[in-house]
């Protein structure tokens, strides 16, 4: 059965929710107030640069149109979707400023509607904004009553950057927050002709989904920054492995493997400003929030831990080369980008320092302003170092060998923070070779140990 959707924000999930659900056989009404991102999508392109959505698009532009006017789109579709940004704000929450906005022109649009339609949040916002901050908003504009005249509900989407098409047609679970019952079903019965796999709903409160979904994030940020700590901690013991104590840890059922690398810290335009938030609202609420404040402290002090750690293997004239400077393999985004913090930190300390990244160079650039050389390819990168830093699992960087560090004429350091290369650059002549998060046989770290435990063999 073909339905009939809008989508109202196409930045990177709203036009690749509009790319997928048209790629399950639906007709979509994409709304932007950019007339370039209109005109792209009326013309088979992508608006925003994301993994596979241009193809996408391509491929279903028969069934994606685009408008800069609500009015219509809501009117020729039976539920829309709101992907707007929601920035944070001066307190650590969300601005519903541009979700007003969108709601003001549906609400208009509602009050020359016959018949029932289903509006659907989809942008993170925290408890009580929905209910109090939104539907005011659209019963004001439309004339009419939210749960008999119409229906709405709060549904987030948990997809990363790189992977939004994948994750959204195929989540782990959808989540439902409805106004009233009716709003839930209309929504779950059109997710199931959307979603590729059968993935079960969980229907509950506006307020409920909308502490679910910074819950979701602020977990996996405490669980990464654990991550963290346990190779910090690694780096440091004699013969220390990180992946083996990680590795053991997720088979614990109570725990997974998920996110239990451990590494640079987390970045992007979600799981930093996530954590933030839900600390906010816990303090709101009178509730302890020592726990998203000290992940949120630990990420962002990383980078210069690390830095500090490896300032012994760079001089003063040492070029320095670090590869992968957005926040993640597979996206151009450098929001909070742990890579770009210790590019930070190394210019601070006037060290001379190049970058590379496959898709992240023109923002780096602009972001950068200069103090840093950020090259075209791996290869003019490596030329140049003499410490490289990779600090991205980016596949182009697991594939380097050592002919592509060094000809054997000079000596390299590499320092692996995701240990991609531990089994083609250990123990090769001309590099020195650091695993981030293995310890090796430094004896300041054995005398650390002994020096814990010597009274009690003393005892003996």
């Amino acid at each position: 059965m073909s339905r009939t959707f809008s989508v109202v924000g196409l930045g990177k999930l709203g036009a690749s929710m509009a790319a997928g659900i048209a790629s399950r056989g639906h007709q979509v009404i994409g709304v932007d107030v950019s007339q370039r991102s209109v005109e792209l999508v009326n013309a088979g392109q992508a608006p925003v640069q994301e993994s596979g959505l241009d193809a996408l698009i391509r491929a279903n532009r028969t069934r994606i149109c685009a408008t800069q006017q609500h009015g219509q789109a809501i009117l020729d579709s039976e539920l829309t979707f709101v992907i707007v940004p929601t920035p944070s704000d001066e307190r650590g929450a969300f601005s519903l400023q541009y979700a007003s906005f969108a709601f003001r022109e549906i609400g208009k649009a509602l009050a020359k509607k016959d018949g029932y339609h289903t509006v659907v949040l989809t942008s993170t916002v925290l408890p009580g904004a929905t209910r109090y901050g939104l539907v005011p908003v659209l019963e004001r504009y439309s004339g009419k009553v939210c749960g008999r005249d119409f229906g709405l509900c709060y549904s987030p989407e948990f997809v990363a950057l790189g992977s939004v098409i994948r994750d959204f047609l195929n989540p782990d679970f959808l989540l439902i927050g409805e106004f009233d019952a009716r709003s839930g079903q209309h929504l779950e019965s059109c997710y199931k002709e959307i979603v590729a796999n059968q993935a079960p709903a969980r229907r509950m409160s506006l307020e409920n989904a909308e502490l679910t979904k910074v819950a979701v994030n602020a977990y996996v940020t405490t669980k990464i920054t654990f991550a963290n700590m346990l190779a910090e901690m690694c780096q440091r013991i004699p013969d220390g492995d990180v992946d083996v104590v990680s590795g053991a840890l997720g088979m614990d059922t109570r725990i997974g493997k998920k996110y239990l690398t451990g590494g640079l810290g987390y970045g992007g335009p979600c799981f930093p400003r996530d954590n933030v938030a839900l600390g906010f609202m816990a303090g709101v609420l009178g509730v302890p929030a020592d726990l998203s404040m000290t992940t949120d402290r630990l990420n962002r002090s990383l980078s210069g831990r690390v830095a500090e750690l490896f300032r012994r293997h760079i001089g003063s004239e040492t070029t320095v080369a670090v590869l992968g400077l957005s926040y993640k393999p597979h996206s151009h985004v450098i929001e909070e980008s742990a890579a770009l913090a210790l590019v930070r930190s190394c210019l601070q300390h006037g060290i001379r320092v190049i970058g590379y990244d496959p898709l992240a160079r023109d923002m780096a650039n602009a972001d950068l302003k200069g103090r840093a050389v950020v090259l075209d390819s791996v290869g003019d990168c490596l030329k140049q170092a003499d410490v490289v830093l990779i600090a991205t699992p980016d596949p182009e960087f697991a594939a380097l060998t050592p002919a592509d560090f060094t000809d054997g004429s000079r000596r390299v350091t590499v320092i692996d923070f995701w240990r991609l290369l531990a089994h083609r650059l250990v123990d090769q002549p001309a590099i020195e070779y650091i695993p981030y998060g293995r310890g090796g046989q430094d004896s300041e770290h054995r005398k650390t140990l002994q020096a814990l435990w010597a009274d009690g063999s003393d005892a003996l």
